[in-house]
């Protein structure tokens, strides 16, 4: 029979949901002014302890690129918002899967294609924000080096790339749902782990290859010191790798990949270019400060775990009748009737997936307060083992040559910053040996 309490939590769901994405926009928007007003207002000056070591020039350049990039997020804020209740309370998600139950039936087929075709539109719709970001704010900024061809490329492989891996994991999930019982979720997040820790280890060598090329170090003198500086640190890679980033920005990066033996060094081509010897030792003795911290497996830890909580969650929710009424699905009559035969669960997937965000956004400001706390003890060790002074000198060329504002809103940055401010992360910091750019 169903539940007598059907409606009543229906409606509560739908109410709470309502409430808190209203909130959440809210929120984004005041956040998003705050940061706007507070760069435009600071525009004018470089902050008084960058003001030997960034130009004028560039501390504009940054506030411009920032305000650019505000005002396109304002628009995805929008776009992602639409789309959201589109698919949940104004009945899409439904609408789809009502659509393809007519040709296909029920079963895994038409659950994989309920999957499918709700990423496929739903990338289609982001699709011209997308290029616009690429063509137009990046190429304004005169960071993008891709070519549409190039770009189209990119989309083409990584579409293929997601389905090869997402709808085989996909099936084995749903199959999962329907075959094992009242306790699915726990063999569900077993199978998520353990693909998660998969991808982590075939990755560097058989993913990103086929969207870059990677290239051994050749520079003898920074391989030796790089080589010098792990083996102080304690740790061990497979090799160390130059990444062609420069065909597709002239944003800079260095980072590790990889799990276990096939952990790899990366540096971006671009990165190599903009920063001497000493100043490359301090960024990779910063990265290895995360790995001496151990951040990296105790934020593994913490997303599995969270994980399992998620799934266990999804586990109940997805028997419950209200739970798709209240998000704008009709549910199954075997679902309604307190009888669950599985049509519902690539939908269940799908509705968790678009409204957990919405509820869990408001705990961002604590993930990025413990981002922030990680980065100081990366510097920090860091400091211990390369030169100081090259740090912060690396981190202002890094800040200049990506466009990274010196003056965030305070407010905006606890919230939303993974790095703590500049301001906040080169006042522990010794003073830059040489400057970073010519002071107007």
């Amino acid at each position: 029979m169903p539940s007598t309490d059907s409606f009543p939590s229906s409606l509560l769901l739908t109410l709470a949901f309502a409430a808190a994405l209203a909130l959440q926009l809210l929120l984004k928007l005041w956040l998003s002014t705050r940061q706007v007003r507070h760069v435009a207002m600071h525009r004018g000056a470089v902050p008084a302890p960058f003001a030997q070591r960034i130009s004028l020039a560039a501390h504009q350049k940054a506030a411009d690129y920032t305000l650019a990039k505000a005002r396109l997020g304002l628009l995805h804020l929008a776009l992602s918002t639409v789309m959201l209740l589109g698919w949940t309370l104004l009945g899409g998600l439904d609408a789809l899967h009502q659509l393809l139950l007519t040709p296909l039936g029920t079963g895994l087929a038409q659950q994989l294609a309920v999957l499918a075709g709700f990423a496929l539109i739903s990338g289609l719709l982001e699709l011209p924000l997308s290029y616009y970001q690429t063509f137009v704010l990046e190429q304004r900024f005169g960071f993008n080096q891709m070519t549409p061809r190039l770009w189209l490329a990119d989309l083409l492989k990584s579409t293929l790339v997601g389905a090869l891996i997402g709808l085989p994991l996909a099936a084995a999930v749903l199959w999962l749902m329907l075959a094992t019982g009242s306790l699915w979720w726990l063999w569900a997040w077993c199978l998520w782990t353990g693909f998660n820790v998969l991808l982590m280890w075939i990755f560097p060598s058989f993913i990103a290859p086929l969207f870059n090329k990677f290239e051994p170090l050749a520079d003898e003198s920074l391989k030796a010191r790089v080589t010098a500086l792990m083996q102080r640190c304690g740790f061990a890679a497979k090799g160390l790798f130059v990444m062609d980033g420069s065909r597709r920005s002239a944003h800079a990066n260095a980072y590790f990949t990889g799990f276990g033996s096939s952990k790899r060094v990366v540096f971006y081509d671009t990165l190599l270019k903009q920063l001497d010897g000493d100043e490359v030792e301090a960024v990779l003795a910063h990265e290895l400060g995360h790995f001496k911290h151990k951040h990296i497996a105790k934020r593994m830890v913490l997303m599995f775990a969270l994980s399992l909580a998620g799934f266990a969650l999804l586990g109940w929710l997805s028997q419950q009748a209200w739970f798709y009424s209240g998000l704008g699905v009709l549910p199954s009559v075997q679902l309604a009737m307190g009888m669950p035969q599985g049509d519902d669960n690539a939908v269940a997937l799908l509705l968790f997936l678009l409204a957990l965000p919405v509820f869990t956004f408001f705990v961002s400001p604590l993930v990025a307060m413990g981002s922030r706390r990680d980065e100081f003890q990366a510097d920090a060790y860091a400091m211990t083992q390369a030169d100081g002074s090259a740090l912060a000198s690396a981190l202002l060329k890094l800040y200049e040559d990506n466009a990274s504002t010196l003056t965030p809103d305070p407010v905006y940055a606890k919230f939303y910053y993974s790095h703590p401010p500049a301001l906040e992360r080169l006042a522990r910091m010794p003073a830059p040996a040489h400057s970073a750019g010519a002071a107007a």
